[in-house]
Order: C-alpha cells, then sequence, then structure tokens
C-alpha cells in the first residue's frame, strides 16, 4: 500500500485519531497536510499543517483552490461533548450536526474537482454512534448516520472518478480517553467489553484508512468498514440465566 507521490489531507489531524491516521499516511510515502483550527502541541514528523475551520466554507473553498494537487481526502474532523437533549436547545445540537455532517460535506465538495483529476478517493471517519441509540450524544449519533449514507451517495454520483468509503470507528485509545472511560482502572473495564478485548489505538484506524486509500481498494466504493474490534457483546447474553456459567 506504497503512496509515495500522493498527497491527502487529513481534517483534524492534529491529535487523537486523526494524528494516528496523518501519521500512517506519511509512514506509508504520502505527502501530508493536515488542518484544524490549532496546531497540535507535538508536531507530527513529514506532514504539513494549515490553520482551518472546517465550518467556515469560504476558507474551505480557499484552501482548496490555492492547493496544487490532491489525491487523498480523509473527513477526520468531528466530535461531541456529553450533552442530553433536553439539556440544551435545539440550536446547541444543531452546531453538533455543523461540523460532523455538514463539514465534511463542504470539504467534500470544495476537494472534488481536485479529486476528479486525480481520480482519488475520500474516506469518512464515521462511528458505531451512527449505527445504534447514542445517548447523550444523540446529535453525533445522528450525523454520523448521516455521513455514512452521505459517503453512498456521494460513492454513486462520483463514479468512476473518485472513490468514497465510510470507517465506522469504535471506541480509541487517545490522550483524551479518561474523559469519555476514566482512569487507567475504568479503560481496562471498557476494553474487557471488546471482543478483541483492547480499545483501538490511532494507528489501527490510520491503516484501515490507508488501505481504502490504496490501490489494493481499487474496486471498492460506497461501503462501510468496520474498525470496532469485534463491536459490542449483546447485554442479553450476561442477563439470561441460561448462559451463566455452573
Amino acid at each position: 500500500m506504497e503512496l509515495s507521490g500522493r498527497v491527502v489531507v487529513v481534517t483534524g489531524g492534529t491529535r487523537g485519531v486523526g494524528a494516528g491516521i496523518a501519521r500512517s499516511f506519511t509512514e506509508a510515502g504520502a505527502e501530508v497536510v493536515v488542518c484544524a483550527r490549532r496546531p497540535s502541541e507535538v508536531p507530527l514528523p513529514k506532514a504539513r499543517f494549515v490553520p482551518l475551520d472546517v465550518r467556515d466554507a469560504e476558507a474551505v473553498r480557499h484552501f482548496f483552490a490555492e492547493l496544487p494537487r490532491l489525491d487523498v481526502l480523509v473527513n477526520n474532523a468531528g466530535g461531541a461533548p456529553y450533552r442530553l437533549l433536553a439539556g440544551a436547545g435545539a440550536e446547541r445540537h444543531v452546531r453538533v450536526l455543523e461540523l460532523n455532517l455538514l463539514a465534511p460535506l463542504t470539504v467534500s465538495l470544495a476537494a472534488y474537482e481536485h479529486l476528479k483529476r486525480t481520480r482519488g478517493s475520500i474516506v469518512m471517519i464515521g462511528s458505531v454512534s451512527g449505527g445504534r441509540p447514542s445517548p447523550g450524544t444523540a446529535a453525533y449519533g445522528a450525523a454520523k448516520a448521516g455521513l455514512e449514507n452521505l459517503a453512498r451517495s456521494m460513492a454513486v454520483e462520483w463514479a468512476p472518478d473518485v472513490r468514497v468509503n465510510t470507517l465506522v470507528v469504535g471506541m480509541v485509545r487517545t490522550e483524551q480517553s479518561q474523559l469519555h472511560y476514566g482512569d487507567e482502572a475504568g479503560i481496562a473495564a471498557v476494553s474487557r467489553t471488546v471482543p478483541l478485548g483492547r480499545l483501538a489505538e490511532p494507528s489501527d484506524v490510520g491503516a484501515a484508512a490507508v488501505f481504502l486509500a490504496s490501490d489494493a481498494a481499487a474496486y471498492i466504493s460506497g461501503a462501510s468498514l468496520l474498525v470496532h474490534g469485534g463491536g459490542e457483546r449483546p447485554a442479553f447474553l450476561d442477563a439470561a440465566p441460561v448462559n451463566k456459567e455452573t
């Protein structure tokens, strides 16, 4: 999956999953540009940083207009605070939708002509939250569900020039894991709920993104690749008495 000579843009690529993705592409030989509102505290080797708020449509269009070439776009920027639906007005939830759904659409449209010329690809970073109830992050889950559907439609509309796929990502261990899972004991407890026995590392997501962007995936478009360590063990297996060990 050698990507030498290809130019890759990773939005939200300065920390966590985004940094892992950017690092994986540089290791594959690509020229990587990472975009975020603020630079990383620890600069990524071999990657170029450009300040950009992906919610600013005019700034996004200007950025891509100035870019000489583009082969791969990774729409990674996103996220949401824990917020129950009734705990905030609709306008607060709309901001989550703007970042996680509208911004990837804005970025993809701005990148389209570049990608059409190079017969490139887009990798959307989705979430398992888009396929199950997401209490506390309902707007985020709704946005990720929409993002996955958007990617499928893009894959049809923009074929055969541009391939579009989604990585459906589960729980990932990053520098902010303690905010979601607690201390090391909490992370270990959560890890035991994953069939593979651990949270993903950012490099796991990065390797999957490199695969989807590479020639090894030349006939894959409109697909959703699950990167979740086997998913979640069904709760009924532990609740039903018939499944208890004796």
